[in-house]
């Protein structure tokens, strides 16, 4: 019996790499498309690489030709929230018009399961923290509301096309592959660990604070951070779901628990044994008090919950970054 195949679109980026990574340790044969314009070759290790933008119909509908996937995962998008505001035209063409061009293609090659990869940015500013999936869809800037049309979308494709899908909210993702196979490496680079971490390496000079005045236990921000093999657990199991006939479902991604900007950085201190220099600005225009998960329905759906706290996500992180050369 052949392995079903999954197309992991934007698998050759960081949490499409990991996942990757668990799909062929479950039995499945991943399938990497990616432009590499954020992701790498060398991160693509567990099946083939077809190399395009999800923007190109021709050559996504040759791709689909060639190896009919039983299942996509869609990873494929601009990220980085304070570059959507300098430029949402190129957010709104990447993560809209190619996840429509992309879903366009695979309904036409018959796919019926469809993984996307969303974001606790479609909640906006927490009214309840933690959030669960009723909390109310106000996003605060243009990555957010982009990932908020695609679930729309999602939603009526679910309704009046044979689309199944599973929307996964992430909150803070971060960590390495445990056997430093492959890592978090971004360019530029703009979350908060590596920054950390290249900080404490001497790769920078230091790292930036952005706002103590929250109504936090400490002044600055909470975050829910969750290990990106957690993550790539959770995709693995929406693919087990949608292949045995789940219907379309949006589920939060987190760990319930969150962790403040300084608790974060004395952590990193406290696994890397090295001190580093910290300043502290004032307050980041669309960041958010405090966002922190409710897990819940990931539990009752799709059977899954983190496995891996702080300490295993910096551990891993520190790792990886002391081992590469990867500066960005």
């Amino acid at each position: 019996m052949s392995l079903k195949k999954i197309l992991v679109v934007g698998g050759a980026g960081y949490i499409g790499s990991h996942t990757c990574l668990l799909l062929a340790e479950r039995g499945y044969q991943p399938v990497v498309y990616d432009n590499l314009s954020n992701g790498h070759a060398e991160f693509v290790k567990w099946g083939p690489l077809e190399q395009g933008d999800i923007r190109d119909r021709a050559r996504l509908a040759d791709v689909f030709a060639t190896h009919q996937p039983d299942a996509v995962l869609h990873f494929a998008a601009l990220i980085e929230v304070g570059q959507s505001v300098k430029d949402p035209v190129a957010f709104y063409d990447n993560n809209v018009i190619g996840a429509l061009t992309l879903l366009s293609v695979a309904m036409e090659a018959g796919v019926e399961a469809f993984v996307f990869s969303s974001t606790c940015a479609t909640y906006g500013l927490p009214e309840t923290v933690p959030m669960d999936e009723s909390h109310p869809q106000a996003p605060i800037n243009p990555y957010g509301r982009t990932k908020y049309i695609i679930e729309q979308a999602l939603k009526d494709f679910g309704t009046y096309k044979n689309l199944r899908s599973v929307m996964l909210r992430y909150f803070n993702a971060a960590g390495a592959d445990f056997e430093g196979r492959i890592g978090e490496w971004h360019t530029p680079e703009t979350h908060a660990i590596p920054l950390a971490i290249e900080a404490a390496l001497g790769r920078r000079e230091g790292f930036k604070v952005f706002g103590t005045d929250y109504d936090t236990r400490d002044g600055t921000c909470v975050r829910d951070y969750i290990h990106v093999l957690d993550l790539a657990d959770a995709h693995v199991r929406a693919v087990d779901y949608l292949l045995g006939g789940g219907e379309t479902v949006e589920i939060n991604l987190g760990t319930g628990h969150g962790t403040t900007v300084k608790e974060l950085l004395g952590a990193i201190s406290e696994v890397s044994g090295r001190p580093f220099p910290v300043e502290y600005g004032p307050r980041r225009e669309g960041d958010s008090t405090s966002l922190v998960a409710n897990n819940a329905k990931a539990r009752e759906v799709l059977g899954w919950e983190p496995r891996f706290g702080l300490s295993d996500i910096i551990r891993s992180a520190w790792d990886w970054h002391a081992r590469s050369n990867h500066i960005a």
